[in-house]
């Protein structure tokens, strides 16, 4: 989304591009600002995970579909392939009022259900990449089969033109449900129809870099004479692998275009990769949503947004025009760094708009900045996060963590692989080169000061307070709540025991439902989604005298508050976290000492 996260993956290079538009009466539809009854239009976008290049990479298109059409588009994945997962972004979604949800399914059946409830409820799907087994607006996605297949005769000729004729070639693909992918392989297998070549039984790699090296490097002490990979992290993993194993004769061959399977097709450690266009299924994705909640129907229609062989040749010129790019945009970076972007979560606005603040940055400065996030505050997830980023040969690590402590061993092993890391928003209990937060216990004073303004305004001096965090060991979110108790001491006020909702809509609103039985006069909310499950229970209760105060700025809490449901929110500024934590990363990276400068970026209250 946004203009945001442009470094990132797969498929540029568009050879075929068919498509076809819907008609005059569709191009006039899809170019005026989506409204509906309650503003702008939602639209969810939900892919596989949210750290491969790829899906950023649509990501990408889909904001920039958004921004002309004046609608809003939030990237709502998980970090890992994971049907659960999933499944809760779709539900996450529903609750949270969009319109729209494009979704790029990790099978044809896992979320289905989730699809036929959220049709059911008005919401308008539309698939990129890779449908499920529900009728959708629209499709836009690689005809996968068939560029399986070329990718099959690229690895055929590679073998002829070095004069081999026989052999075993090992295939790595994410899961045995992927719909895309599985259409890769067969489309892969079927090259071989007839040839002397012995196709290994398929592993499964679930996407991840790391393990699907360890899946190749197993396939060479097999005496692979080719090894495929169905997606970006697959062919990572082979390429890698090959590269580790000093056998440049061994052909690898892959699907997606990221920075570092260029460079693996650039050294000679991968012949080529089969590039699809993502930022095109995101543009037309939008577009297709947009025409939908408008009215207009689209008939299901299924339309495939191309593919091109990436290989050295194809990179020579490709390569230096990047260099040129960087070049002209950098004003301070040696060379295009590349930094890993982990926050709590990739589904609330508030890591959605850091993300674009560091986006901005990135490209003022000619460095890669890859948005790798769990879709859930998740402290294995988030420590999956780091690891990758070491494991992908990133520079600088940008962080928000869960907790102090959780993941301090893998920061701290991060550093010791010479990585810099610069923390924002949330810190760790480990020595970083800058940090760029809010004084949230500063904040969260305020925030108590404001609802107990507005309360004794209202002639309450006394009553219950209910408080809802996102757990009992996310720094910001702890000081927060400090804060915020803080204000009440020495007053006629309750303050109840905090209930934990780990930073979802959903489990908030119950928790403050739950408040509300108890006869409470405020709740307080501690981050984003915890305010929205406290305007949202509010709202539910028909009470609106109950003061609902909280923290962070999105579309939904501002329509909260424009209705009377919440009082205020503290708005912090993520978008200057984000530029800032990437300006510190170039400097630490350029060798500047930034002597672990701890910056406040500031908080404002929002009202009516």
């Amino acid at each position: 989304m946004k203009k945001k996260l442009m470094a990132l993956l797969c498929c540029m290079a568009m050879v075929v591009l068919t498509l076809g538009g819907c008609g005059q009466k569709k191009e006039e539809a899809t170019t005026q600002e989506a409204s509906t009854d309650g503003g702008s239009a939602k639209i969810a976008l939900i892919t596989m995970d949210s750290i491969d290049q790829h899906w950023i990479t649509l990501n990408e298109g889909a904001q920039k579909a958004a921004q002309e059409l004046g609608v809003e588009v939030s990237f709502m994945s998980p970090n890992t392939k994971d049907d659960a997962q999933q499944i809760e972004c779709v539900n996450n979604a529903v609750a949270g009022g969009y319109n729209a949800i494009l979704v790029a399914a990790n099978g044809p059946d896992a979320i289905s259900s989730a699809l036929q409830e959220a049709a059911a409820a008005g919401v308008k799907i539309v698939y990129v990449d890779s449908p499920a087994n529900v009728e959708a607006e629209a499709t836009f996605s690689t005809d996968n089969k068939a560029a399986g297949k070329q990718a099959g005769e690229q690895m055929l000729a590679a073998f002829e033109a070095a004069g081999v004729s026989s052999g075993s070639v090992g295939i790595i693909n994410v899961n045995a449900s992927t719909d895309s992918c599985v259409m890769r392989e067969e489309g892969f297998r079927e090259a071989f129809d007839g040839s002397s070549f012995e196709l290994l039984e398929t592993q499964y790699g679930e996407g991840d870099a790391a393990k699907s090296q360890s899946i190749a490097e197993n396939y060479i002490t097999q005496g692979v004479v080719g090894i495929f990979g169905c997606n970006e992290g697959s062919t990572t993993g082979a390429g890698n692998a090959i590269k580790a194993s000093g056998k440049s004769d061994i052909v690898g061959v892959g699907f997606d275009k990221s920075d570092t399977i260029k460079g693996l097709i650039t050294d000679g450690y991968l012949l080529c990769t089969m590039a699809q266009n993502p930022d095109v299924m995101g543009y037309e994705g939008v577009k297709a949503a947009v025409a939908a909640i408008n009215g207009e129907s689209l008939g299901g229609k299924v339309t495939d947004t191309g593919v091109s062989v990436i290989d050295k040749a194809a990179l020579g010129d490709d390569a230096g025009s990047t260099d040129d790019a960087n070049a002209e945009a950098s004003t301070g970076a040696s060379q295009a760094w590349k930094i890993a972007l982990i926050t709590m979560d990739s589904i609330d606005q508030h890591w959605v708009t850091l993300n674009e603040g560091a986006q901005a940055k990135a490209k003022e400065l000619g460095v890669e900045v890859s948005f790798m996030s769990p879709n859930t505050k998740d402290d294995a997830q988030q420590i999956e996060c780091v690891n990758n980023a070491v494991a992908g040969g990133y520079n600088a690590i940008m962080v928000a963590a869960n907790g102090p402590d959780a993941i301090s061993s893998a920061l701290q092993e991060a550093i010791a692989a010479g990585i810099k890391v610069v923390y924002v928003d949330s810190p760790a209990n480990v020595e970083a080169e800058a940090t760029f937060s809010t004084d949230n216990k500063a904040a969260g004073k305020t925030a108590g000061e404001e609802m107990i303004k507005q309360l004794e305004a209202a002639g309450k001096k006394d009553g219950k307070i209910g408080i809802i965090n996102v757990n009992a060991s996310t720094d910001s979110c702890v000081m927060r709540e400090e804060g915020f108790r803080s204000a009440f001491e020495g007053t006629g006020f309750e303050l109840l025991e905090t209930q934990y909702g780990e930073g979802d809509a959903a489990k908030s609103q119950s928790i403050a439902e739950n408040y509300i039985t108890q006869g409470v006069v405020g709740i307080f909310g501690c981050n984003e989604g915890s305010t929205t499950g406290a305007g949202n229970a509010i709202k539910a209760s028909g009470n609106a005298d109950i003061v609902g105060v909280g923290f962070d700025k999105s579309d939904t809490i501002k329509g909260l508050i424009d209705d009377g449901f919440l009082y205020c929110t503290m708005a912090q500024n993520p978008d200057v976290m984000g530029e800032k934590g990437v300006e510190a990363c170039v400097k630490a990276l350029e060798g500047e000492s930034l002597g672990g400068k701890v910056e406040d970026t500031g908080v404002s209250v929002i009202t009516k």
